[in-house]
């Protein structure tokens, strides 16, 4: 046997029988990878909050069999439950699992007035959901050698005013995802992505639904030379979910046009 392996033909379809959960995936960054996976051969389960934009999904799509859609509130294990169980029944099988459902204004106001329910609504939604999604599908991604993506945000790392508990989920996010992948490894691969400027207001619901405004400042500040989009996200998250990252695990990847990297003195 050759000690280096041939060339072959990189697959066209990466996902191509694969099974993949997004949490949150009907509007914004979720819909995007959730698209993202379809594209690459995959079938997804799109877990939301929303049923009106879960429907508007399965419409806009029209991919058969391939999606389908459960309502789900991230912060309930009984309806996580569910979310995960009509998973298995439809398909029989996970493959891979996208934490992505958070509350998307990273906004609270002074910290001396953010209310103990608010910050308790914040971590409940966007990070214990990330430990109850994961606890639930755990034995089916190990008997499919699976891998989980958790959605973060450079957030964790660089703040505005007023945005803590913003920044403590996306944070513990950062943290949770290298634990998980120390104590699901080697049967399941754990990695998050940070995105930074990503706009999505054209990725939301129809009725919701809007062209960005943006500037030649905004794209001016990203070394990339412009903002980012869903399928941005996307792109890179059915790479971690595909077996061509069968050695990433634990790791974090920035995402944001190479923002965080440029020096400013404004």
């Amino acid at each position: 046997m050759a000690l280096v392996p041939p060339v072959e033909p990189h697959p066209a379809q990466p996902l191509a029988g694969r099974v993949v959960l997004v949490t949150g995936g009907a509007q914004g960054i979720g819909r995007g990878i959730a698209q993202a996976v379809l594209r690459a051969g995959g079938a997804v389960v799109v877990g939301d909050s929303d049923e009106d934009a879960g429907h508007a999904c399965l419409d806009d799509w029209d991919a058969g069999a391939a999606a389908m859609f459960v309502r789900t509130d991230v912060a309930k294990e009984a309806s996580v439950r569910r979310f995960v169980d009509s998973a298995l029944k439809a398909y029989g099988r996970i493959d891979g699992l996208v934490n992505n459902a958070a509350i998307a204004d990273p906004g609270t106001g002074p910290v001396e007035t953010l209310a103990l329910a608010e910050w308790n609504r914040h971590l409940a939604t966007g990070l214990t959901s990330v430990f109850l999604c994961t606890r639930q599908a755990a034995a089916a991604l190990r008997e499919a050698r699976g891998a989980i993506v958790n959605i973060a945000s450079t957030r964790a790392h660089q703040s505005e005013p007023g945005t803590e508990a913003y920044a403590a989920v996306k944070g513990g996010v950062v943290a949770l995802t290298h634990a998980l992948a120390v104590s699901l490894g080697p049967d399941v691969r754990v990695n998050c992505i940070s995105p930074g400027w990503v706009p999505t207001d054209a990725w939301r619901k129809p009725a919701s639904r809007r062209r960005p405004t943006l500037s030649r400042k905004d794209a001016a500040q990203h070394p990339a030379g412009r903002v980012g989009t869903p399928e941005d996200i996307g792109a890179l998250a059915v790479h971690l979910l595909s077996p061509a990252a069968g050695f990433t695990t634990g790791a974090e990847f920035v995402v944001d046009g190479g923002m965080s990297r440029r020096m400013r003195y404004d």
